[in-house]
């Protein structure tokens, strides 16, 4: 689409990617105190010179200087055009990317309100904070010292005061030449249809500014003096501030700690900042909202654990599943979920004003794994010993388990439930292969494509547990196959571990012909390196093929990715061994038919096999 990007559109995106995820796609990082390290992707090195920076957004070489945010890495690493690259990062959002040209008057006046917004909102929040410490702010400053909020945590969360008026903050914004329609379209006003008048949201409130990633202010949260209705009110959906997407206090808790590692979800911003007060600094809250599947993508971008904190009564449990059907999909290895109960009655504010931090924290430590909470849940209200109860127990645990990625986590899980149910583990596997295959592939969102390697409505043959190989269940799942090759494009070693002879990869499949070709380079010793091995195919449709699995991410730990491409060896060869030799050779003669050269091994096998049939 002809046109130009406009600039708000491209501060925006660059504001909701990460830069780690993008160059970690491609490149393979290691943390390094509170940034990331790796093998630079634009020169040859030994030793990694290559930064890249989760606060500052930005990579930047030692070595060569190549440096920049995730669109200029796109544009370097992938070779695309300006226009290509967000387009390429907007798809990762399922975004449309806006075009306009750049003498058009009104694109002109949008970019204008653009910055009236953004000035707006922390030009208010300055406005909040003085507000407090004026003599109409008294009643305000009384709260916060009831609630043993220090002037230290105060600062630190920006806390300020809506006076009790109808048009304070109106007077004080238009008075700087800003408009009211700007006011209305970012929340600060609300607009009386019948009348006509505008008057100020937030009234007689303690104000929170709610900050994005960069701690620019975005909206505001106003938790009430008296008991007046509602007792907390947020700012409403806006061109920067969006619910679903947002969470409380997370730029405070990276700045408090660089290194985080855990984070907790609390229900409220009050919450956030008591336990802040407490020296827990690493709370979050949603806004408004349940937790949402893209509020646990940010946050497992940053840390490997998060702990889900919840009321213990009725609506806490149920809150408490909603959360875990959201972070189901999520479990790769290597991340972490746990659910804490408060007692009845509590909550994170109270809790630990009356218990203290360390009781707080010894409560975040022995909260419940993922694990043992799916299973306590599915177990409420049963009796187990009862052959029908224990169906309906069983059934719902494997419900949640289709949910989970394939890995490590998933295949415990089975075996924990086929010690509490008495069922073989490999009778649970067959169930979840078939229930994959009933359920109807989705369809392909924004970006992505049909699976690779996999007819259409067709699904591999899942293998036994304890030869986890089975392809994830998302559209752009990759075949059997495509995994082992996968395998040894991010971990070339691997070749060590594989049978001398290399018949186990399926000929009939591209990904597996390709596989033994990479077998077979690797053998030869000078093709240790992925780079080096992706250097030998550029420019072919198999460099391509070998180029998106580089780039696509790797979802096994290390530790285990050898027993992962041994497990699918022994799928392919006892998928072999049950052919029957006319299927062998029906597949050798349709390539060879093809015009394609078989290998002098495969020659061999075809000779072998036509001279035991006709025998």
């Amino acid at each position: 689409m002809a046109g130009q990007i406009p600039q708000r559109f491209i501060d925006d995106l660059l504001a909701r990617v990460d830069v780690v995820e993008v160059v970690g796609e491609r490149v393979k990082l290691k943390k390094a105190g509170r940034n990331y390290s790796g093998l630079c992707p634009f020169h040859q090195e030994k030793t990694p010179s290559f930064t890249v920076s989760a606060d500052k957004q930005f990579y930047h070489c030692f070595g060569c200087g190549a440096h920049g945010n995730a669109l200029r890495f796109l544009m370097e690493y992938d070779k695309l055009r300006f226009p290509e690259a967000v387009e390429q990062l907007a798809g990762r959002l399922g975004l449309e990317v806006p075009r306009e040209g750049a003498d058009d008057p009104r694109a002109q006046a949008r970019e204008r309100k653009r910055k009236e917004g953004v000035n707006l909102l922390e030009l208010s929040a300055s406005f909040f904070r003085e507000r407090l410490k004026m003599p109409e702010g008294q009643g305000a400053r009384e709260y916060l010292e009831r609630r043993g909020l220090s002037p230290e945590v105060q600062q630190t969360f920006g806390v300020g005061y809506a006076p009790d008026g109808w048009e304070a903050l109106k007077r004080h914004l238009s008075e700087r030449g800003v408009a009211e329609a700007v006011q209305v379209e970012y929340g600060l006003l609300v607009h009386r249809e019948e009348s006509g008048r505008t008057y100020d949201r937030f009234r007689d409130r303690v104000m929170f500014p709610i900050r994005d990633i960069k701690g620019r202010t975005i909206g505001f949260g106003g938790r009430v003096l008296g008991d007046a209705k509602p007792k907390y009110l947020n700012s409403p959906e806006t061109p920067v501030f969006h619910k679903g997407r947002e969470l409380y206090g997370l730029y405070e808790a990276r700045q408090a700690d660089h290194r985080l590692e855990r984070v907790v979800i609390v229900e409220g911003y009050m919450d956030v900042v008591a336990l802040a007060q407490f020296g827990i600094r690493n709370a979050v809250a949603t806004l408004g909202t349940s937790t949402s599947e893209e509020h646990l993508t940010r946050l497992f971008r940053m840390v490997s654990e998060v702990v889900f904190c919840f009321d213990g009564d009725r609506a806490g449990r149920q809150a408490a599943a909603r959360a875990l059907e959201t972070v189901l999909p999520l479990m790769i290895d290597g991340r972490q979920a746990r659910f804490l109960f408060l007692p009845e009655g509590e909550d994170p504010d109270t809790l630990v004003r009356r218990e203290g931090a360390e009781a707080f924290q010894d409560r975040i430590t022995c909260a419940s794994p993922l694990s043992e909470f799916l299973f306590d849940q599915a177990a409420a209200g049963r009796d187990l010993a009862r052959i029908e109860d224990r169906e309906r127990y069983a059934s719902q645990v494997l419900a949640a388990l289709a949910r989970l990625p394939e890995g490590v986590l998933k295949s415990l899980m089975l075996s924990e439930l086929s010690r509490r149910t008495g069922v073989e583990a490999s009778s649970f596997a067959t169930l979840l292969a078939r229930s994959r295959q009933a359920a109807p592939e989705p369809a392909a969102g924004p970006g992505e494509s049909a699976p690779m390697g996999e007819a259409a409505g067709e699904m591999p043959e899942a293998p036994p547990l304890g030869e986890r190989a089975p392809p994830a269940r998302r559209s752009g799942s990759l075949s059997l196959a495509a995994r082992a090759l996968q395998l040894l494009v991010h971990e070339p070693e691997l070749v060590a571990q594989l049978p001398e002879a290399d018949d186990w990869c399926p000929e009939e499949d591209p990904d597996g012909r390709l596989c033994r070709e990479v077998i077979r380079l690797l053998r030869a010793g000078r093709y240790r390196s992925a780079q080096v091995l992706l250097a030998h195919f550029h420019g072919t449709p198999e460099g391509e093929r070998l180029a998106a699995l580089a780039r696509r991410e790797l979802l096994i730990p290390r530790p285990a990715r050898g027993a992962e491409l041994e497990g699918l060896v022994s799928h392919f060869l006892r998928h072999r061994e049950r052919r029957s030799p006319q299927e062998e050779i029906d597949t050798l003669l349709a390539r060879e038919k093809a015009g394609e050269r078989l290998s002098r091994e495969e020659k061999q096998r075809l000779m072998v096999l036509l001279t035991e049939l006709h025998r």
